[in-house]
C-alpha cells in the first residue's frame, strides 16, 4: 500500500487529555520512530497564524500541548485530526462532539457556541470499574454497576455505546438494559475489545462514561487520575475483606 503524503491521525478527547495525547502505536512506529527525540512537533491551525511548538516524550506530546488546548477551548468530546506536513510539522483540525469542525472567531481564537437551547450537555464525571472474566467473554455481555442508572450520559433507548482505549481507538458495541437485573448491559462488541486489547481473565479497566444523554456514548478507558486510582482501591478493599471475613469463618 502506498504511503499518503501527508499521513495522519485522528485522537478523541478524554478525560484528562490537557496533561499530554498519546500518539497512536501503528502512526507512531511508521512516520516517527527513529527521528529526532529533542526536536519539537510543530502545530498549526486554520485558527491563527500562531505555530505552538510541542514537545514528544516516547509516544506522547507533552509539554506546550496544553497551551495549545486552551488556545482553541479545546473540551472533552472534541476530535482532533494531526495531518503531517513533513518536518515535525502538523496541521491540526478540531471537531466537536457533533463532528462538525470547530468554527473559530478572528483575530482572537474563541470557539463559537452553538445556541444555549441547542449546546449538548456532556456528563464525564461518573467511572465505573469492569473486571474481564470468563463468563463476560464467553456471553459477549459485560453489566454495568446498577449506580450508571444515574449517569446523565446514558439512557434506555441508547442501542449502542463506543469503547475507547487509551491509545484512541474505538470499538462499536451493542448496549441494553436489562428489566430482570435491573442493569445496563454491553454486548456484541465487548468480546472484540477483550480480545483485541489483548485482555486475560481478571484485566480491571475503569471506564469513564462521557456524553449529553441524546448521542452515542462513549466508554473510555480512564487514564491514571485521583478518582479512578480510589475506585480500584476501593475495589482490591473489598476483595481484601471478603477473604479476611472467609478466613474467619
Amino acid at each position: 500500500m502506498e504511503t499518503p503524503r501527508e499521513p495522519h491521525f485522528f485522537k478523541p478527547l478524554l478525560p484528562g487529555f490537557q496533561s499530554g495525547v498519546a500518539i497512536p502505536l501503528d502512526f507512531y512506529s511508521k512516520h516517527i520512530q527513529g527521528a529526532e527525540i529533542n526536536k519539537p512537533w510543530k502545530l498549526r491551525s486554520d485558527a491563527s497564524d500562531q505555530i505552538w511548538e510541542v514537545i514528544r516524550e516516547g509516544r506522547t506530546l507533552t509539554k506546550g500541548w496544553k497551551e495549545f488546548t486552551e488556545a482553541h477551548d479545546l473540551r472533552i468530546g472534541d476530535i482532533v485530526i494531526f495531518k503531517h506536513e513533513g518536518d515535525m510539522v502538523f496541521h491540526v483540525t478540531p471537531f466537536g462532539p457533533n463532528c462538525c469542525e470547530i468554527q473559530y472567531t478572528h483575530p482572537h481564537i474563541v470557539k463559537e457556541e452553538a445556541d444555549a437551547d441547542d449546546a449538548p450537555t456532556f456528563s464525564y464525571d461518573y467511572c465505573f470499574l469492569a473486571e474481564v472474566t470468563p463468563t463476560n467473554q464467553k456471553d459477549d455481555k459485560m453489566f454495568l454497576p446498577v449506580e450508571a442508572m444515574r449517569c446523565g450520559a446514558l439512557n434506555q433507548q441508547c442501542k449502542e455505546v463506543k469503547l475507547v482505549n487509551k491509545e484512541g481507538k474505538s470499538w462499536t458495541a451493542r448496549f441494553g438494559f436489562s428489566e430482570s437485573d435491573g442493569a445496563y448491559y454491553i454486548s456484541r462488541g465487548w468480546r472484540k475489545f477483550c480480545r483485541d486489547n489483548r485482555c486475560t481473565n481478571g484485566d480491571l479497566f475503569v471506564f469513564n462514561v462521557v456524553g449529553d444523554g441524546t448521542t452515542t456514548p462513549l466508554l473510555c478507558v480512564c487514564p491514571e487520575r485521583k478518582e479512578c486510582t480510589e475506585l480500584l482501591i476501593k475495589h482490591f478493599s473489598r476483595i481484601d475483606g471478603s477473604i479476611a471475613s472467609t478466613s474467619r469463618n
